[in-house]
């Protein structure tokens, strides 16, 4: 099934050169389907790259989706042209009388920050809040899985020696769980960070379910009541080039940064990247539009509580 996007998101025409199928709303009103409603709060720099990692993997499923974008009013953006926000996206006050199948939250360049220092968080902490009765199953990110973590469950985050940074091998600690269906006995993921949260903390709360770990990246997948809260520190949804964009940019302002580890062709970026997490990041999203979102929401989407 097509994805059902905001009318002339520039998202739209680059992912038709990819053969992926997305109609607008105009045509998507002609289809007589209850559509999953999944909401995206991008909290990251680069908004329309973002926008379109995400909908390249919530496009590989037979179910029509729904996409709309929330912003968060106590923040603008400095990289991404405001007339770009004002068209697709809406402040969460304008939002929060709805209801979603489906939540998926950002990374955020923060992470160095102390939670409480981030300008915005007394209104993101509130979104969270939100999400637990008005969404079926969230989706956390990076900063936002560490957000959400503390926010709920008084996680704490440690800062690292280095930025984890490079394509990191993992292993599922619950082969059989739905999310990992289709999941190899271990798996490639991105990571780009400067904090962690630790296993050790993980376990003390009952309520947290620890599903995936690696040896050199630590804490991977998180699960919270039942599967309606998913905290994911790394970057399954990253295109070829992102970490490559990153890492030239930081050696174009001069900062320390190492190569990311695992990532070129024999080390050299004048090779190329060697892509080994795309299949498992569309069986990720994929699992988890499927067996947390569409198998658990209510036809009826006013009975999500």
């Amino acid at each position: 099934m097509p994805l059902n996007l905001p009318d002339k998101l520039p998202a739209i025409e680059l992912l038709k050169t990819e053969n992926i199928f997305v109609i607008d709303n105009s045509r998507a009103t002609q289809q007589d389907i209850r559509p999953l409603r999944i909401v995206i709060l991008n909290l990251m720099p680069l908004k329309v790259t973002t926008e379109t990692d995400l909908i390249r993997l919530l496009s590989n499923t037979p179910l029509q989706l729904e996409i709309e974008f929330m912003k968060i009013k106590s923040h603008t953006s400095k990289n991404t042209p405001i007339e770009h926000m004002k068209a697709f996206y809406t402040d969460f006050e304008k939002m929060k009388g709805k209801k979603y199948d489906g939540m998926i939250v950002t990374g955020a360049p923060v992470e160095q920050m102390e939670f409480e220092e981030v300008t915005y968080w007394n209104e993101i902490t509130e979104i969270f809040d939100w999400a637990r009765t008005h969404v079926t199953s969230t989706l956390y990110i990076c900063w936002a899985a560490q957000a959400g973590l503390y926010h709920h469950y008084g996680i704490p985050k440690y800062a690292l020696p280095h930025k984890m940074f490079g394509i990191f091998r993992h292993r599922p600690l619950q082969p059989l769980h739905p999310i990992f269906r289709g999941f190899d006995d271990e798996f490639c993921v991105p990571h780009s960070r400067h904090t962690e949260v630790r296993r050790e903390d993980i376990l003390k709360v009952p309520a947290l379910t620890l599903l995936s770990e690696s040896d050199e990246a630590g804490v991977y997948m998180v699960m919270a009541r039942g599967g309606r809260e998913f905290f994911v520190t790394g970057h399954s949804e990253y295109s070829p080039l992102t970490l490559d964009t990153e890492y030239r940019r930081d050696l174009g302002k001069g900062l320390p940064i190492e190569m990311p580890r695992n990532y070129y062709i024999d080390d050299d970026p004048q090779k190329g990247v060697r892509v080994s997490w795309r299949a498992h990041a569309n069986l990720l999203f994929t699992n988890w539009l499927n067996y947390f979102v569409y198998q658990e929401t209510p036809y009826n989407i006013n009975d999500i509580g």
